[in-house]
């Protein structure tokens, strides 16, 4: 027959067993603020590389678009004089941009008419809902 008053020596009791479970819920929560601290730190790290090589693509980009005008040049060099195929070449490019220009003027025109529009459907909905709830009351 087994006494209840008495406790085996392998079993915890309840205060110790709260303290244990208390001690081990800090160490677990302070273990995973200290990794999402590293995976952040790792995270960081490599978008700061992606970020520096994607600029190092833009940079070599550039000076490829740069050849290839150059190497225009010289083609158009071949049939005109070298400072006409500069000249034909330079208001090629001008053109090109402002096309570009345009076209991205346009865009940003149209940027504050949807910007608007979400704002009055923003507004419509807030106001849809102040009207369901005095309606509630």
């Amino acid at each position: 027959m087994t006494n209840l008053g008495t406790q085996p020596a392998d079993q915890a009791s309840i205060p110790e067993l709260m303290n244990q479970l208390t001690t081990q819920t800090s160490r677990l929560v302070r273990d995973e603020i200290r990794l999402a601290q590293k995976e952040f730190q790792t995270a960081a790290k490599r978008t700061g590389i992606g970020a520096g090589l994607f600029s190092t693509a833009g940079l070599l980009a550039y000076a490829g678009l740069l050849a290839v005008v150059t190497a225009a040049i010289a083609a158009l060099a071949l049939v005109l004089p070298l400072w006409a195929a500069a000249v034909i070449v330079a208001a090629v490019l001008f053109v090109a941009a402002g096309i570009a220009a345009l076209v991205g003027k346009k865009q940003v025109q149209q940027a504050p008419a949807a910007a608007q529009d979400v704002v009055a459907n923003v507004s419509e909905d807030v106001h849809v809902v102040k009207e369901a709830r005095h309606a509630r009351t």
